[in-house]
């Protein structure tokens, strides 16, 4: 008996033409997302809170022909994120994906960590993903289709000292990720969690300027699994993929 042919991602093209916004888009994690679904042919918003910053890379993107406007925006800001996705639908009238990277931390113990850097480190990487998510999910049901993915961090699985606040986020955010698929999949619009381990990014080299840097991964190749799974085919959603370097010690 011959065999079915085998489920086969959607090709290059599918991607060509949608419109995503990416968060924390000027550098590291977003800036990697950013180029890769940029060089797919994605028309890209990102947006980011350092406007000078965003507003360069968005400039970089455009002299390699990718399509890419700068949105500054403080994702901390509910007004603004409702503002945000209402003038991604009025400027191209879809939202195809959504991916929620900004992301901050205080490196403190819990007893020197503030009230309100507590409160903002939860504005910024966990009440920033519902209200974008809420909103966009609102315009992606009307389309019939939409991806959200959320970048959450090894820090949803495990703890470490001082990082109390940004352990509730990420582990919040893997909760909101993984109760947004159960929702929203029956109104066509697929969530995907990504668990990233550490990167050579800012958000550690900056923080941290002693780390050994061979134990992190190239940015970019996360970047490439989020590109893999915006390509599945629309019968098929990756809920959560953890992505880790091989050499790093702090994850099994």
């Amino acid at each position: 008996m011959p065999q079915a042919a085998p489920p086969t991602p959607a090709d290059q093209g599918a991607l060509r033409g949608r419109v995503a916004l990416v968060t924390g888009g000027a550098r590291g994690l977003g800036a990697a997302i950013a180029t890769t679904l940029g060089a797919a042919g994605m028309r890209l918003v990102l947006a980011d809170i350092a406007v000078q910053r965003v507003q360069d890379f968005a400039a970089v993107l455009a002299e390699r022909d990718i399509d890419a406007i700068a949105l500054p925006l403080d994702v901390s800001d509910p007004a603004q994120c409702a503002q945000a996705v209402d003038s991604i639908a009025a400027r191209f009238g879809r939202l195809d994906v959504l991916v929620n990277n900004a992301a901050i931390d205080i490196t403190a113990p819990v007893g020197a960590l503030s009230v309100d850097d507590w409160q903002r480190i939860v504005a910024t990487n966990l009440s920033a993903p519902f209200m974008l998510s809420k909103h966009a999910a609102a315009l992606m049901a009307q389309q019939g289709a939409g991806h959200i993915v959320n970048i959450t961090s090894t820090a949803a699985k495990r703890a470490w000292p001082n990082a109390s606040a940004y352990h509730a986020t990420k582990w919040g955010l893997l909760g909101l990720s993984h109760a947004l698929h159960a929702e929203l999949r029956p109104q066509g619009i697929k969530v995907t969690a990504v668990v990233a381990g550490g990167m050579r990014t800012p958000f550690l080299t900056e923080r941290f300027p002693d780390i050994d840097t061979n134990l992190l991964q190239d940015p970019m190749q996360v970047a490439a699994v989020v590109h893999f799974v915006l390509q599945q085919p629309a019968e098929t959603c990756v809920a959560e993929v953890t992505v880790l370097p091989m050499r790093e010690t702090s994850w099994p």
